[in-house]
């Protein structure tokens, strides 16, 4: 009774205030009522539909009490008028599906809505099966009347019947002489829509395994080759969701191998080239994916040649949006590519795929792709940002990803949502590393905390780890700029959080990363500290980064690795006896500057070259060694004027002050 009771309060405070749901452009509504009419396929099928009333619906409708889901269902059909596209009943169950799913409050409008677009869906699939047997189409009718009220489980047992009296129609007919085989083949392409309509159903319970079986299993009834590489492609992007979004790589392998012996066989390229345009770009979307969780590049250099591939058929001339979309899928695998090479040649080529997506105005037609590529060319111009002198990508980068918020909002698509908040961090970190004070690594962290809001544990486990890891980037700059250890104690939390889930087995080169990042920290709270500890465990966790992070692989992050141990070398060779630790830095940094050229990555190079003469300094201080004293001031001057020039303030003047003291020796050697 109390429960009733609850539930009754609850959506009546709902109701009263004023609370009004409503389906998409071509949706309908009166008071708080619900409609869905027209086709919704390509429009917003839920618009405005109050949080608070799903969320009272679904644990109205998910309740043990009969009588509460009784009362749930009667608020339900006040809501949805007579002749809506989706009645009270399915929507009711599709309710119950997303309780029993435990799918998050915050996501249960998105969610609703999706499952009320492939409802329509598959009304409209099952409504436009034709068949000539009265008792396949008297099954598919009541499959389609189950499914139109929510009954899922009958739909699927009545679909199975389908199958079963089709199939078991169309062996006999294949016997039979040619005139025969038409019908036939059209009984084997009901059997085979009313086994993919089983998949459809698993689809719609996130079951994506026993979808992909339901489409296997289609595929092969299915008559013509047409419906074949429909079928495999569905099969294909079954594996590949899975993969993508519960980070199974064994799933992305079978997703990429189904597409190339399977799929791609089916659409030769002289008989049928869109659909092979549409397998390469499927194919590259699984090779990219695939490409970014695993150390060597091979996976991303195909993705790059798959899109090329696509985008030789899918021009702009002949689908405009489908060549967008390409673009920015092009985009993406280069940016991954340059972001482990030397140079800025793979990034500036993601940016000009990015900026040709968005000269074809997409975001009046598909804002959300638009704001898709927003997001990914903010990413990238904050990649170019990084390794060049000035700030001008990096205020570019903050614009876009800016912009790209305007249509990426939490209510309406929370991961993505967030996705672009830990890249807008990324762009704030990196301007407030090169500015004085500390307001731009503030913002920095806030929007890293917001992005954690959406990226859960729970929810998209590698996402959250990569967000940690920013955060407690953010949190080490903040920390080096204070006197106090709290933010540096906080960003090695951070860190040591992340490597829960970037485990070396599972994401090397990103397990890697965090080691690598982890020993900045531990290097930086060294410093604060007596002793040598924090820097003996800093050395270790950069050479155990090194062990993935190989020249070979991802240059220019071995050099930052390099560099940062040379860092760590020296602060413990400056508190230690002789200089077998100093020297040790040296050849770190020399390391470093193998790939750090001045040309290509200038302030990097800067720091690395300053580093080295730091360590010479030391060295030069305790060996009097005026040689080396006038190498360590020259190479401490060049770092000073390369950052200086950069716009890199705050390690400008870092160096400005070791000079000073490095001239200092130097006179105090007769050498100056």
């Amino acid at each position: 009774m109390l429960a009733r009771c609850l539930f009754a309060i609850i959506t009546l405070a709902i109701l009263a205030g004023g609370a009004e749901a409503q389906f998409g452009d071509r949706a309908t509504a009166e008071g708080s009522g619900i409609a869905i009419t027209g086709d919704v396929r390509d429009s917003t099928i839920i618009n405005g539909m109050p949080h608070d009333l799903v969320v009272a619906l679904v644990a109205g409708l998910s309740s043990p009490d009969p009588a509460v889901r009784e009362e749930a269902l009667i608020l339900l059909r006040a809501q949805v008028p007579e002749g809506a596209a989706v009645q009270a009943e399915a929507l009711a169950a599709y309710l119950r599906i997303l309780g029993e799913a435990g799918v998050p409050q915050d996501e249960l409008v998105a969610r609703l809505e999706q499952q009320a677009r492939l409802h329509v869906e598959m009304l409209e699939r099952l409504g436009a099966l034709e068949t000539s047997d009265p008792e396949t189409a008297r099954l598919l009718g009541a499959a389609r009347e189950a499914v139109a009220n929510g009954r899922l489980d009958e739909a699927e047992g009545l679909l199975a019947r389908v199958e079963e009296s089709e199939l078991a129609a169309a062996r006999p007919a294949r016997i039979l002489a040619e005139q025969a085989l038409a019908a036939a083949n059209a009984r084997l392409r009901t059997a085979a829509e009313a086994r993919a309509e089983r998949g459809a159903i698993a689809r719609q319970r996130f079951d994506y395994l026993q979808a992909a079986e339901h489409f296997a299993a289609a595929a092969e009834i299915a008559p013509s080759v047409e419906d074949k590489w429909a079928l495999e492609t569905r099969r294909a992007t079954a594996l590949y969701d899975y993969g993508a979004e519960q980070g199974r790589t064994e799933a992305l392998l079978r997703s990429i191998d189904l597409l190339r012996t399977v799929v791609l066989p089916l659409a030769p390229r002289t008989e049928r080239p869109h659909d092979w345009a549409v397998t390469h770009n499927n194919l590259g979307n699984a090779l990219a994916t695939l490409g970014w969780r695993q150390s060597e590049t091979g996976r991303l250099e195909e993705a790059v040649a798959a899109y090329r591939a696509t985008l030789e058929e899918h021009t702009r001339e002949r689908v405009p949006l489908a060549w967008a979309a390409t673009q920015n899928n092009l985009g993406n695998a280069l940016q991954i590519l340059g972001g482990r090479q030397s140079g800025t040649q793979r990034i500036e080529e993601a940016v000009a795929a990015y900026r040709a997506a968005l000269e074809e105005g997409i975001r009046e037609r598909v804002p959300l792709d638009w704001a898709t590529t927003q997001n990914n060319l903010g990413a990238a111009l904050a990649t170019l940002g990084r390794r060049q002198s000035g700030t001008a990508r990096l205020d570019e980068a903050v614009a876009v990803l800016c912009a790209a918020l305007e249509e990426r909002t939490r209510d309406r698509v929370p991961l993505a949502w967030a996705a672009t908040q830990n890249n807008l961090g990324n762009a704030l970190q990196a301007l407030g590393g090169r500015q004085s004070g500390t307001a731009r690594l503030e913002d920095a962290v806030a929007a890293y905390r917001r992005a954690l809001e959406e990226r859960t544990r729970e929810r998209v486990p590698l996402d959250w780890a990569a967000t940690q890891n920013n955060l407690g980037n953010a949190l080490r700059r903040l920390g080096e700029r204070e006197a106090r250890p709290a933010r540096l104690e906080q960003a090695i939390a951070a860190f040591r959080g992340a490597s829960e889930e970037r485990t070396r087995e599972r994401v090397p080169l990103e397990w890697a990363a965090t080691q690598s990042d982890l020993g900045s920290a531990l290097t930086a709270l060294g410093e604060r500290e007596a002793g040598t500890a924090r820097f003996e465990d800093a050395i270790a966790a950069f050479r155990g980064a090194l062990e993935e992070r190989t020249r070979e692989r991802v240059p220019l992050d071995w050099a930052l690795t390099q560099n940062d141990l040379g860092v760590a070398l020296r602060l413990l060779g400056e508190r230690e006896v002789g200089t077998e630790r100093l020297g040790e830095a040296v050849a770190a940094f020399r390391a470093a500057l193998e790939e750090r050229t001045r040309d290509g990555v200038p302030l990097d190079w800067a720091e690395s070259f300053g580093g080295q003469g730091s360590a010479l300094l030391v060295i030069a201080e305790r060996t009097e060694d005026v040689a080396m004293a006038k190498r360590a001031v020259e190479q401490i001057a060049a770092a000073r004027d390369v950052l200086r020039d950069g716009g890199h303030a705050p390690r400008a003047a870092y160096f400005a002050e070791l000079l000073a003291a490095a001239q200092a020796l130097l006179e105090r050697l007769g050498g100056g």
